[in-house]
């Protein structure tokens, strides 16, 4: 009803349940969209295929993840181009699959990937998983129950149906319906413009939280929202992926650093993430995977642990 677009937001969606379990096979349909992320991420496999254990690196793992053969990590899987799951419904990819499995050979162990809710994951960590590499924000807030190594930065982008048929100005939001995904900086943020809107006695701001970011795409596709609020690089593969039927609106927002989530106070685990993405960076397998999937632009040279300047 909706065209190819609703289409494979749904189908994307649909393939990403599974909330906090090991990813289960499900059947999910071919669209002509997914081709291009289908060769993006065979791209990237014959990149991370060539990644090498450094055996220096590979001893600063803690012993039991090392003689655990493997590292668990926790992703939000609909979160293209970072992390969602291909069209047979089981096989995570985007960037931050590749680099999570690039990060596992060069320390020597198997990367295994489980499924969980964007808000479930810091709580989780070190617990029902290792580390949580799901394009996530770095925030004092974080940062008191999660250790971060810095790998990547984000701005935050204001989508809208194409010709923006409800005039959604993002310099005056009152009276907008803002769709979200649960647990993000994004979803604070149109909290707070809805609570300034109260406060000045202005129309009413509608947040619309959704558990997948798919979902908040979809809602604006449909015509339920008036406007979606993500990181840009994940707004801007919606919009590749829609069709034509979503536009930025305005200019990607307040870049920021995102981290990979470890266990708080985990010293040695820290320092060997840090240690195995700095290599990826130093030997150019880093920007290879983020050139493959288009999101070059927001690229750092240098994996920190817990970095002071998050911008």
């Amino acid at each position: 009803m909706f065209g190819q677009a609703q289409t494979l937001l749904k189908k994307i969606a649909a393939c990403a349940l599974g909330a906090a379990v090991l990813i289960a096979p499900a059947a999910c349909g071919t669209t002509d969209e997914s081709q291009s992320a289908q060769k993006d991420a065979k791209n990237a496999t014959s990149i991370v295929d060539s990644v090498k254990k450094d055996d220096t690196i590979a001893a600063m793992l803690p012993k039991s993840v090392a003689d655990s053969g493997k590292l668990t990590v926790g992703m939000e899987m609909s979160y293209a181009p970072a992390e969602f799951l291909a069209e047979d419904g089981k096989t995570p990819q985007g960037y931050d699959v590749d680099l999570a499995k690039a990060l596992g050979k060069v320390l020597g162990v198997q990367t295994e990937f489980v499924s969980a809710s964007f808000d479930s994951i810091v709580p989780s960590v070190g617990s029902k998983y290792d580390l949580g590499i799901t394009a996530m924000t770095i925030t004092e807030e974080r940062e008191k129950a999660v250790d971060f190594v810095s790998y990547y930065k984000a701005g935050s982008m204001w989508v809208v149906k194409k010709g923006n048929p409800n005039k959604v100005d993002v310099k005056n939001l009152c009276g907008s319906k803002i769709a979200v995904q649960v647990g993000t900086v994004q979803e604070e943020d149109a909290n707070k413009i809805k609570e300034q809107c109260k406060a000045d006695n202005k129309a009413a701001v509608e947040v619309m939280p959704s558990k997948q970011q798919t979902d908040a795409a979809t809602n604006v596709v449909t015509g339920k929202a008036d406007v979606f609020y993500a990181d840009s690089p994940v707004g801007g593969y919606a919009i590749s992926q829609t069709d034509g039927q979503l536009e930025e609106l305005g200019e990607v927002e307040g870049t920021v650093k995102e981290g990979i989530a470890i266990k708080k106070g985990d010293t040695e685990m820290a320092k060997a993430v840090q240690a195995a993405m700095q290599h990826l960076m130093d030997d150019g397998t880093y920007m290879k995977i983020l050139k493959t999937w288009g999101v070059e632009s927001g690229a750092l040279d240098k994996a920190e642990i817990n970095p002071k300047d998050l911008d």
